[in-house]
């Protein structure tokens, strides 16, 4: 972060992250999608690679609730999710290199879900999991997951352990920090590409990575815009979220800088019938960058956020002159179990 923003000094990190995430050119995606006179030149910021565990975005937000939960004397981290989590398998991976337990509070419909993705990583990395039904129909929390963290927390406490629990997503101003810094890496690496970019494309779920997106570019003054993809319902009380969580993270390291919801960019248009259900052009998203560029998206986040982005250039808002950033967010360990949905169920 610059200097300049600041009054007092950032809070510590856990390093995950093996050093800046690539960036680097999509040229044959590019060509698919009709070449130089009708696509614009496509970056991609490569956070998938970021760390350990396949990584992802969650990395950067970890590093932050990681040594902030160092600092507490926690002795095990709890995280909540869906079976196929990509935050709460970092969570594990995460707890692992810091030499933490860590519990997982995972919902399903099937109580006994198939060992595959990231459950499959979870539980290879010895995570402590507990399988709860979902929420209720049109419930806004899930009564199942409040009281089984709650049974695990008191269990912990009682037995002489220090539990430290993470919300969703590590969707916290703590967490928010993560993308925040991304952001000044980001312009470092288009000032040695010489690059200038006018959009940066990424997956809106819990809105923890806008938050850092959007409160970065202004901290760093950057020169494109950041514009979010939906991934699920929920505005306009997620942007909410986003511009609250950005503001308390400005806050945690002394910055003067704050954002408002008309600075807060999500398109609503391509996350389909919600959270977790693949659309086609998602798929057809995965499908695409897998065979011009060996890159592999996942149905339920970058999948769709790529859809939006190709449906932006294919309708021609988009200039070809201009250069956009796709932020490539992880999620890989899914598509090990999601071979039905993407139409690959047999050999």
């Amino acid at each position: 972060m610059s200097a300049s923003t600041m009054s007092r000094t950032a809070p510590s990190k856990f390093t995950l992250l093996h050093g800046p995430t690539p960036l680097h050119e999509l040229p044959r995606l590019r060509e698919a999608l009709g070449g130089s006179t009708r696509a614009p030149r496509i970056l991609i910021k490569r956070d998938d690679l970021a760390g350990p565990a396949p990584s992802g975005n969650k990395a950067r937000k970890l590093e932050y609730v990681v040594a902030d939960a160092l600092a507490k004397g926690a002795t095990h981290l709890i995280t909540v999710g869906a079976t196929q989590s990509n935050h709460a398998r970092m969570t594990v991976s995460a707890a692992r290199l810091a030499g933490l337990e860590c519990v997982l509070v995972l919902s399903s419909s099937d109580a006994h879900p198939p060992i595959a993705g990231n459950l499959l990583l979870d539980k290879l990395m010895g995570a402590d999991v507990h399988i709860v039904p979902p929420a209720p129909e049109g419930a806004s929390e899930n009564p199942h997951e409040t009281a089984c963290i709650a049974a695990v927390m008191e269990y912990l406490s009682t037995h002489g352990f220090t539990p430290y629990f993470i919300g969703l997503g590590a969707s916290t101003p703590l967490g928010t920090l993560g993308y925040a810094d991304a952001v000044g890496e980001l312009g470092v690496q288009l000032s040695e590409m010489n690059a200038t970019s006018t959009r940066l494309y990424y997956a809106a779920g819990s809105r923890g990575t806008q938050a850092g997106l959007v409160l970065g570019a202004k901290m760093h003054g950057a020169r494109w815009t950041p514009h979010g993809i939906a991934v699920s319902p929920g505005d306009p009380e997620k942007t909410t979220r986003a511009v609250n969580l950005a503001n308390a993270a400005a806050e945690l390291v002394g910055s003067d800088v704050r954002i408002a919801e008309a600075d807060v960019i999500t398109h609503q248009e391509y996350y389909g019938d919600g959270y977790a259900i693949p659309t086609r052009a998602g798929i057809d998203a995965v499908h695409l960058l897998a065979r011009t560029e060996a890159i592999f998206l996942d149905p339920v986040y970058t999948g769709k956020a790529m859809s939006g982005l190709l449906d932006h250039i294919r309708r021609g808002e988009i200039a070809p002159d201009e250069t956009v950033i796709f932020l490539h967010t992880g999620g890989v360990p899914a598509l090990y179990a999601s071979a039905a949905q993407l139409g690959l169920e047999r050999a």
